[in-house]
């Protein structure tokens, strides 16, 4: 049985969603997708908290918890539609990893709502949690790395061959065609660091 991990680099309502393997120093992508996770018959639901912003608190909150099951039931439903086909191939998926970026820990919800940048920031927060959360839901373990420290990651799961890896990452687009964006790229990497620490805990247990 081959051996997989996922990736995700998200955004307010998509992301994108990679499943790499891994052999020989070297990563192959054999899933990605785009994946919604906002729902659309939710008024706001692709910019929560920009819409929560006008409603009472008692209101947001409530409109917030809507929105947030809403978008854990569409990541839980493409993660299993990835599973399936993962475990129809004879993958066995060793875990995952949901990338996040660098901001500050948030505030109280009455404050992020008074803040422009505090939202934009809160709505990252939020549809990496409901990736987060579905994976869990998947009984997926689940790591986050903040995407500064990607590179530290790859080279701590990878080694000397993490040069070589990061290159091979960059030039797959010309081999499995497009679409071959950022997200794609990054999130193969996020899973490449899973899944190289991973085969290191399975060749040397303690």
């Amino acid at each position: 049985m081959k051996h997989a991990a996922l990736g995700f680099r998200m955004h307010s309502g998509w992301g994108g969603l990679v499943a790499i393997s891994a052999d020989d120093n070297s990563v192959d992508v054999v899933a990605r997708r785009r994946i919604v996770t906002a729902d659309p018959k939710i008024p706001g639901a692709k910019q929560p908290y920009h819409y929560a912003s006008s409603l009472k608190l008692s209101a947001a909150e409530e409109y917030l918890a809507k929105c947030a099951a809403a978008s854990e039931s569409l990541a839980f439903e493409a993660i299993g539609d990835v599973v399936r086909e993962l475990e129809g191939r004879d993958y066995r998926l060793l875990g995952s990893a949901v990338l996040l970026a660098a901001g500050r820990p948030l505030p109280s919800l009455a404050k992020v709502l008074t803040a422009h940048s505090l939202i934009h920031t809160a709505e990252g927060e939020f549809f990496r949690n409901a990736v987060r959360r579905a994976c869990e839901r998947s009984k997926i373990s689940v790591t986050t790395i903040r995407e500064r420290e990607l590179d530290e990651q790859i080279e701590i799961a990878w080694g000397d061959a993490a040069n070589q890896l990061q290159r091979r990452v960059a030039n797959l687009g010309s081999s499995i065609g497009p679409p071959w964006t950022k997200d794609y790229k990054l999130a193969t990497l996020a899973a490449a660091a899973i899944l190289g620490v991973a085969e290191k805990v399975r060749e040397n247990p303690r």
